[in-house]
């Protein structure tokens, strides 16, 4: 067990078993008045009985509350705040209008997942949730798109569209169910709306990746406000002022992109009065710290594109074409729309995709104090170009419709390799891990190949290896120093550790009544051999004695070692050892951090501790926002467990030599340390580490006595 687990949530567990549990620690005081808590108010345990909240909780909860239900609205109102859950549109705005709502305390909330991105810095007295709002949860379909409500789930939009892109063989709407699973976890997806993501990203400045991709997809979305129902584009909603209360998003609308849709717009004449046919591409990116997860991007984007071949010129042209960005430090995701009117009507050349990276770097510009804006710059041009280069080599062949995989392009340290192309039915050049350039001679490189031969002449740097003996430990067959066999006539220790600090220790006796045991002898500081030093550690702090001498420092200082022939009898025997104090002339000990401040009892920081003053320190605390006026912290010990123990196997060798088989952390501190305690040179005092079962830092110094 690693000492970051958290031993609290254990803790509490276990002492809900117990009968004479103390209700302060469990916390249910707080479902009672005061005087009323009683231990016998708790359920008894049932074994086989399904765990569940306990009824008698629920019970409480509810009393707790004041439950009103009026023109069908549920109302709950505790002691601090309220909430409110309308059934319709007009319910809501009945309530926003009535004389005691107060704007400013109110927070509307769904999923309310946004808590988890921008901290509540205020408590709100009163909660409208819109979830049971029949027209925020309603799906539609027609054969020009798909409605969805804006209460409705990421998971639930994202099983929709899927549906609908198989069913209809829609271009788009699988594209943007693919990119929805990169967005934050399953978790969250599950609770977050559709809705909600859009509000953030239009009153928030949220770096939606949804946002980009309904963009680019020429979404748009139905608000109501106190004059009536409004219909506007999604650009138009994102540049409209933040929205507020008074404004609710019912419903957001994904047009259709089938072959069917696009049938009446191909079949375009050009200049010979040859036809064309025409095409459609989709593509989403995203480049962020995590290709995964609750990773916001440092930019995302889409591009959808309506693309004709014009056979006379042998060219490929842009009919039609959406460019959204969005996260790389603006106020909102935008359309590139100079880029999109220089290529819309142009066939696509290599000159062509240059002068457009040109323009498409002075309208990405991030905002002044971005940070990586000279990277999320490049980003942009970089997702562009794997878009649109293999168009200029007419690698794109015609057709009535095309679906793309998706990418996520990017490494762990969010530095993404050159966006990759798609491997599908438009016959795209692979163009992984090409590093394109483009030039003002009109020079593109058109491919690139890079083979990376694995040698073997300097095995096993550069492949992937497994630790040595992964076999041994998963098969519990690995050999710890407490499996190793004992040797003949082997003796066991164990510490004698004492009980007061601040004390001499006058003697070290053992239990008359322990004669039985087989013990051997005491070993004290007395017993050190000549030459040799009471050592036991070497910290920041400075040496740590073996044994207390000649003054015991705490309680659980070792003081000597009881050694028997056997480890049972070696620890009976350590544990009922007789030791007598005395504490004349001495004060009384330093127990608490207080006493220590007071009796000025300091450690001697080591100077490469010591902090660097670094401007006016007093100046800057009279001039900060916040104060600290009084302040108390309490850290409590914290008790060390391993899967195996401190130990070690002392075997005497050859010349005055020692063999020492330990679990020690630190090897080399630990055949200095049994050198200088015993007065021998170092090279008569050989470590053996084979492995250590769990460290974490602890059987580093601390192992070494």
């Amino acid at each position: 067990m690693c000492r970051c687990t958290g031993y609290r949530p254990i803790a509490d567990a276990c002492k809900s078993f117990a009968a004479d549990v103390d209700l302060e620690d469990l916390g249910l005081n707080s479902f009672w008045k005061k005087g009323d808590a009683h231990v016998d108010k708790l359920p008894p345990y049932k074994e086989g009985s399904i765990g569940a909240f306990p009824e008698f909780l629920k019970a409480e909860i509810i009393a707790s509350l004041r439950v009103d239900k009026c023109m069908s609205a549920t109302v709950m109102v505790g002691s601090e705040s309220s909430w409110h859950r309308p059934r319709s549109v007009e319910e809501y705005y009945r309530l926003i209008a009535s004389d005691s709502f107060d704007g400013s305390g109110t927070k509307v909330v769904a999923g309310n997942t946004s808590s988890g991105v921008y901290r509540e810095a205020e408590v709100y007295d009163r909660y409208i949730d819109l979830r049971d709002i029949p027209e925020l949860n309603s799906v539609s379909k027609d054969s020009e798109g798909v409605q969805i409500g804006a209460a409705t789930s990421i998971s639930r939009v994202i099983e929709i569209l899927r549906r609908e892109g198989d069913d209809c063989k829609d271009v788009i709407f699988g594209k943007i169910a693919d990119h929805m699973e990169k967005v934050s976890s399953y978790y969250v997806r599950n609770t977050a709306t559709l809705g909600g993501n859009l509000v953030m990203a239009q009153r928030d400045e949220f770096p939606s990746d949804i946002a980009t991709i309904l963009l680019a997809a020429g979404s748009s979305v139905c608000i109501q406000v106190s004059s009536g129902k409004l219909n506007v584009t999604l650009d138009e909603f994102l540049e409209m002022p933040p929205c507020d209360y008074k404004a609710l998003l019912l419903s957001i609308s994904l047009p259709r992109c089938t072959p069917e849709n696009v049938s009446s717009s191909a079949g375009a004449v050009n200049m010979t009065g040859d036809k064309t046919e025409s095409s459609l591409l989709f593509e989403t990116y995203r480049a962020a710290p995590r290709p995964l997860g609750n990773a916001v991007a440092y930019l995302n984007c889409a591009f959808f594109a309506q693309i004709s071949s014009d056979e006379s010129s042998g060219s490929l042209i842009l009919e039609k074409l959406h460019l959204a960005f969005g996260a790389f430090g603006t106020r909102h995701a935008i359309r590139a729309r100079d880029v999109e009117k220089y290529l819309v009507g142009k066939p696509i050349s290599a000159s062509v995709l240059l002068e457009a990276c040109n323009v498409l770097k002075k309208s990405i510009v991030p905002k002044e104090g971005t940070t990586h804006s000279a990277y999320r710059s490049s980003l942009a041009v970089a997702f562009l170009f794997t878009f649109l280069y293999p168009m200029t080599k007419r690698n794109v062949k015609p057709a009535r419709s095309a679906r793309l995989n998706g990418h996520a392009a990017s490494d762990t340290n969010g530095n993404p390799n050159c966006p990759p192309s798609a491997d599908i039915d438009l016959s795209l050049k692979e163009t992984n891990g090409v590093k394109s350039g483009l030039h003002s001679n009109d020079h593109i490189l058109e491919s690139c190949k890079q083979i990376v031969e694995i040698g073997k002449d300097y095995l096993p740097v550069g492949i992937p290896a497994k630790k040595v003996g992964a076999e041994l430990q998963a098969s519990g067959e690995a050999v710890y120093v407490d499996d190793i066999p004992s040797p003949e006539g082997c003796l066991y220790g164990a510490f004698v550790y004492s009980t007061k600090p601040l004390a001499h220790v006058n003697s070290i006796e053992l239990d008359p009544s322990l004669e039985q045991l087989k013990t051997v002898a005491v070993i004290t500081v007395k017993d050190i051999p000549k030459g040799g030093v009471n050592f036991g550690a070497n910290t920041i702090f400075g040496p740590e004695p073996l044994f207390g001498d000649p003054l015991t420092q705490c309680a659980g200082e070792p003081l000597g070692i009881v050694v028997a022939e056997t480890r049972n009898f070696a620890n009976i025997a350590a544990k009922r050892a007789v030791v007598t104090y005395s504490t004349e002339t001495l004060d009384s000990p330093v127990l608490s951090i207080e006493e220590a401040v007071r009796r000025c009892s300091y450690f001697e920081t080591p100077p490469f501790l010591l902090p660097q003053n670094i401007g006016d320190f007093s100046k800057g605390m009279e001039e900060a926002d916040q104060k600290i006026y009084s302040a108390e912290v309490k850290l409590n010990s914290q008790y060390y467990f391993y899967m195996e123990t401190q130990t070690a196997l002392a075997i005497p060798d050859e010349d005055n030599c020692m063999v020492v088989y330990s679990s020690s952390q630190c090897p080399e501190a630990a055949q200095n340390n049994i050198a200088t305690c015993l007065g021998l040179p170092c090279h008569s005092v050989r470590v053996i580490t084979r492995r250590v079962g769990g460290g974490f830092g602890g059987k580093a110094v601390r192992s070494l006595p």
